[in-house]
């Protein structure tokens, strides 16, 4: 899809004249930094934020979801994610455990608006071929659909082939949205640099909840391009996010005053 394109559904979407971006130099912790895309959404919503980009690396994390921490399984599930360095928690988006560190980037981008919930589909469609086209511009073929097995699994999932094998696809991009009245939350984990840790970890979640996947579809941006790092995708976004907002720029403390 061309920037034309985007912007067309942009325009559509009745999206910002002016969006701020704003890098959180560090984590809050898995609690915390999950809390604080929470917080921003009311701050959007009351009309103290206008639309708002927040970027960052998160600490090792497994965000369940709702449904997985009803299942028998759930305690030996945060027991096996703390023990390989992961700190469980249950978020409150749907969908089924995902995982990320320090490797990854997290993209959580809120607006206030004053009817979210109609346009909640078409957000999940049209950040996720952004987002595709953004890891395009860095060399990955990157596109948008669920692909078998993967863990998590979204009609909007982002994906990305294999150029050594062309049938082997692997996820890169998990989204997940949180609206309520006067605003939306979308947020996006791009897993860029070392997927071990986080194969092993779902692995093991998995395992002790006794759910099917398959652990090959779990990877990272850097196995498909080598050498493409979490700072080259943060360029890649912001640049692809240019053709949708104007973009400004405020420090992180800003929003914490």
């Amino acid at each position: 899809m061309t920037i034309r394109e985007l912007s067309k559904m942009q325009h559509a979407a009745g999206g910002p004249a002016t969006l701020t971006v704003v890098r959180q130099g560090e984590s809050l912790g898995a609690k915390g930094d999950l809390d604080f895309g929470i917080e921003l959404l009311g701050l959007a919503r009351t009309g103290m934020i206008g639309p708002t980009l927040r970027l960052y690396r998160p600490a090792p994390t497994v965000a369940f979801g709702q449904r997985d921490a009803n299942l028998p399984g759930f305690e030996a599930a945060t027991r096996a994610c703390r023990d390989l360095g992961f700190e469980p928690l249950v978020r409150k988006a749907g969908g089924r455990a995902a995982a990320y560190h320090e490797g990854t980037l997290i993209v959580d981008h809120v607006e206030p608006h004053a009817d979210a919930i109609a346009g909640a589909k078409g957000r999940f469609a049209f950040f996720g071929e952004m987002l595709a086209g953004a890891l395009r511009s860095a060399g990955v073929h990157a596109a948008v659909g669920e692909i078998p097995g993967e863990y998590c699994p979204g009609e909007f999932s982002v994906h990305g082939q294999d150029p050594a094998d062309p049938q082997h696809k692997v996820k890169l991009i998990g989204t997940a949205q949180r609206v309520v009245s006067g605003g939306w939350l979308f947020s996006s984990v791009i897993v860029v640099e070392n997927s071990a840790p986080i194969r092993s970890v779902l692995e093991a979640s998995y395992a002790a909840l006794g759910l099917e996947w398959d652990p090959a579809t779990a990877g990272a941006v850097d196995d498909l391009v080598p050498g493409v790092d979490v700072a080259a995708v943060e360029a890649a976004v912001i640049n692809t996010y240019a053709g949708y907002a104007q973009l400004a720029y405020a420090d992180f403390a800003s929003l914490r005053e």
